[in-house]
């Protein structure tokens, strides 16, 4: 039997996805979430504005570069009461972070490069990819568990050292 080059090629193609549909029948490829962990870089202080007395202390994970920016607290589940992780930028411009792949809530406290609190965005919503804005320019930006800013009474003007 004789075939043309034409032909020879159509059964090449024909072939290879014959094979492709078949080698994978009955395969169960399983993707596994791997959980992301929290590793204690510093401890960041709150401190009161009014009085300067001590707000709170957070153990924080420290994202400065450009891939620990962007991929911030996705992917994990939890994070613990007296943790967060601290934002620091090269420069300070208008920031806008939101809730990607963020499976818990979270505030967002945006920080001037004074170390002084210039806005914040409180109980961010798991998973919402809407822009979360500062309403200032900030170079620091923490990320705590939702409720935090309310729970210690963090206002404007208050400020941190890390």
């Amino acid at each position: 039997m004789h075939f043309k080059p034409k032909h020879l090629f159509t059964l090449f193609i024909f072939g290879c996805i014959t094979l492709g549909f078949t080698s994978c029948k009955g395969e169960n490829k399983e993707i596994k979430q791997v959980e992301v962990f929290f590793k204690k870089e510093g401890t960041l202080t709150l401190y009161n504005v009014e009085t300067d007395s001590i707000i709170a202390k957070v153990d924080i994970e420290i994202a400065d570069s450009d891939y620990e920016i962007q991929t911030g607290l996705m992917y994990r589940s939890s994070m613990k009461k007296d943790q967060g992780m601290l934002f620091v930028f090269p420069d300070e411009l208008p920031r806008s972070f939101y809730m990607k792949n963020t499976q818990f809530p979270l505030d967002i406290i945006f920080i001037n490069s004074n170390h002084k609190i210039v806005s914040f965005q409180e109980n961010s919503k798991p998973f919402n990819e809407a822009s979360l804005p500062s309403r200032y320019p900030a170079k620091y930006v923490l990320e705590l568990n939702a409720g935090m800013v309310n729970e210690w009474a963090i206002k404007v003007g208050d400020s941190i050292s890390y």
